[in-house]
């Protein structure tokens, strides 16, 4: 197996998975693509979900507190004092009201508000307004050097930009929150994507950027909906079908992108050697096999 899941504190459980390569990857069955690179069940209630992919030491992650408040827990294969001595997060809302108290200061984040906790910080946990309504946080946490200053950030402040076309299907708000001209960081790279009805496409033109790994998460994908993301190297493309609130792993060297059943929207995590958000590697659609 290129995975394994140590136990860690307070029964938590964060799943540790290894790299795969571009010639293991093409000859994966379904199966195998999905344990691999799909990332399931991250919002349960009254749950912290955990994944640590080596690709880049990226730890995914999910928290959707219903009754309890949810603690980000110190997971021991960190070998660390605590979660963020040697990291930093960031945590997206794609659900209800909720808070994140970072060392005991709180802050709340509606739908689609976003906030960056950095390194040195002892302690983070996750609150709903509303248990009828609760919060749905979505988080990725990456290495950090040094220490920048936790910072909440509303779409609104996120410099929104309208690209595509409703003719091409890929009519869309992208919304920036952590990268070099917003909040900052050490290598983390952190926004959404939002698609109007009758546009289903993202990541138009199809690219890749081998000096960083990404993360795509997909929200507001209705029940009876689903996205096909595509993956893989521009000439051997492989895909996975998605559900609501599932992650994928999209490796340095894999192309991404994909296309709903209907419209969606997406968070997308970088991290690698830089974050200059327009770093990336064309690949026109005609060439794609």
């Amino acid at each position: 197996m290129l995975r394994y899941t140590p136990l860690g504190d307070g029964g938590q459980l964060m799943e540790v998975r290894f790299q795969n390569s571009p010639k293991e990857t093409s000859t994966m069955t379904t199966k195998e693509l999905r344990d691999n690179f799909l990332v399931q069940g991250i919002l349960q209630n009254d749950e912290l979900k955990l994944v640590y992919s080596h690709y880049d030491r990226v730890i995914i992650g999910g928290a959707k507190p219903v009754n309890t408040t949810l603690e980000l827990p110190n997971e021991p294969e960190l070998k660390a004092n605590f979660f963020l001595e040697r990291r930093e997060i960031g945590i997206i809302n794609v659900g209800g009201k909720g808070s994140v108290i970072a060392d005991g200061a709180s802050y709340e984040l509606d739908k689609l508000e976003a906030i960056y906790v950095g390194r040195g910080t002892k302690s983070v946990s996750f609150t709903s307004a509303d248990a009828a309504a609760p919060a749905h946080f979505f988080l990725i946490s990456t290495p950090a050097h040094q220490a920048y200053p936790t910072t909440k950030s509303t779409k609104e402040q996120a410099a929104p930009v309208n690209l595509g076309d409703i003719s091409t299907s890929n009519k869309r708000t992208i919304y920036k929150y952590i990268h070099n001209d917003g909040i900052q960081s050490c290598q983390l790279v952190m926004g959404l994507t939002v698609l109007e009805p009758g546009s289903v496409w993202n990541s138009v033109p199809p690219h890749t950027h081998t000096r960083r790994m990404e993360v795509y998460f997909y929200f507001d994908v209705a029940e009876q909906h689903r996205v096909f993301h595509m993956m893989g190297e521009p000439q051997e493309t492989r895909h996975l079908i998605m559900a609501n609130h599932e992650a994928v792993i999209s490796a340095p060297w894999s192309v991404h992108f994909g296309s709903g059943t209907s419209n969606y929207g997406f968070i997308w995590a970088m991290a690698g050697e830089n974050k200059e958000f327009t770093d990336m590697d064309p690949t026109p659609i005609s060439t794609l096999k």
